[in-house]
């Protein structure tokens, strides 16, 4: 199946693209440096999102959602996190992981039940982490059993990413630890359950503003039908679902690199130094130039897996790689642009050394460089073995 040439963006796509742009910078921006230092959300920011359309973006119109695409869904990611990461990586889980999960694995009448309020008003959390598992994601101790015909949850979840903003909750736990993964299986956990809450905050180095909790489950009472797909086929749901979620982190780190080099390059431009702007100098132009080279490089590895993930083409390789490629060249980015503004690049004057903390998380979640690495590895082996 042919898709379009990965630099194209509709004319549909750029207006999309730019609308959310331009909310980020004239509403996210004044807030950011605040909400950083607070280690909040704006909880003002929450109604816009929604009235925008940015937390249903793939969620059909007749669930009041928008009916748009995943590509469009990593557009906003990317456009919002040029502003302000926190803010990007809280639509990100709501659509990549949250709505993307139900949208392939509810039935009709979870559909009808959740989908409508994760376009209106509900934010939505992906807890699968716990303090033993983490790369090793099915090492996962939160037990359910079955009792008086509902499910009893039990267990810690960790690293949970909107935990504070969230009214649903997408939780893994084994029915049945003697089949190992095969017991694992997805519950839809609304905050308001009995023995349901949310637990300590983190205090991060970066992506301040958005929360990361921890989920106490005791005697938590989930109703049967909120069984996610199968019993015991929440490992595939999870892997299946971060597979996607790669691309939204990938988005994210786009975005993040491109904030922060527009903010260095404005700065380099207007900074005088020997006569001269900054930026006439040859021995930072050959730098700057290399940064946009590789942003360019990894918008084009994420666009690309997004653009085949719509057209139903294997994208599971092409994911891994731009998450690893992109959260690199974040990195990469974020720290010369704080060298690049100089001494003020150390200072919380200027927007620098927040894009240089953010950028850190890109190799830790949704899966770390060295999973990435092996996931690409053991696929290209199986290529390779198939060809002989």
């Amino acid at each position: 199946m042919s898709h379009p040439p990965l630099t194209h963006l509709s004319e549909e796509e750029t207006l999309f693209r730019d609308s959310v742009l331009d909310f980020a910078k004239k509403r996210v921006a004044p807030l950011v440096s605040e909400m950083d230092e607070k280690g909040a959300l704006d909880p003002a920011l929450l109604p816009s999102l929604f009235e925008l359309g940015l937390m249903g973006v793939e969620i059909p119109e007749t669930y009041g959602g928008a009916g748009s695409s995943f590509f469009n869904a990593i557009l906003a990611v990317e456009a919002l996190a040029v502003v302000d990461p926190s803010v990007s990586v809280l639509v990100d889980v709501q659509n990549t992981l949250v709505a993307n999960a139900l949208l392939r694995w509810s039935n009709d009448a979870q559909k009808e039940k959740y989908l409508p309020r994760l376009c209106k008003d509900w934010v939505g959390s992906y807890a699968l982490s716990e303090a033993g598992s983490g790369s090793d994601a099915f090492a996962l101790q939160a037990r359910a059993t079955q009792k008086d015909g509902r499910w009893v949850l039990n267990g810690r979840k960790l690293w949970i990413t909107n935990a504070n903003e969230s009214s649903l909750f997408l939780v893994l736990a084994n029915v049945d630890p003697s089949k190992g993964y095969r017991g694992i299986t997805a519950f839809l956990v609304e905050r308001s359950f009995p023995g349901f809450s949310v637990g300590k905050k983190e205090n991060k180095l970066g992506i301040r503003a958005s929360s990361t909790c921890e989920l106490v489950l005791e005697d938590c009472e989930v109703p049967a039908e909120n069984v996610l797909g199968e019993v015991g086929k929440g490992y595939k749901i999870a892997i299946e679902t971060l597979n996607e979620g790669r691309i939204g982190i990938g988005a994210q780190m786009i975005g993040l690199a491109q904030g922060a080099f527009d903010q260095a390059m404005r700065y380099m431009i207007e900074r005088k130094q020997f006569g001269q702007s900054i930026a006439s100098f040859q021995g930072m132009q050959f730098q700057y130039a290399r940064v946009a080279t590789e942003i360019e490089a990894a918008r084009l590895m994420v666009y690309n897996a997004a653009r085949r993930k719509d057209a139903g083409l294997p994208f599971l390789k092409e994911a891994a790689m731009a998450k690893l490629f992109s959260s690199e060249v974040a990195e990469r980015t974020a720290s010369l642009c704080v060298e690049f503004f100089g001494g003020v690049g150390f200072t919380k004057e200027y927007p620098a050394e927040k894009f240089f903390r953010d950028a850190k998380i890109g190799k830790i979640y949704e899966g770390t460089s060295n999973m990435q690495l092996a996931t690409i590895a053991k696929l290209l082996q199986s290529e390779y073995e198939v060809k002989g």
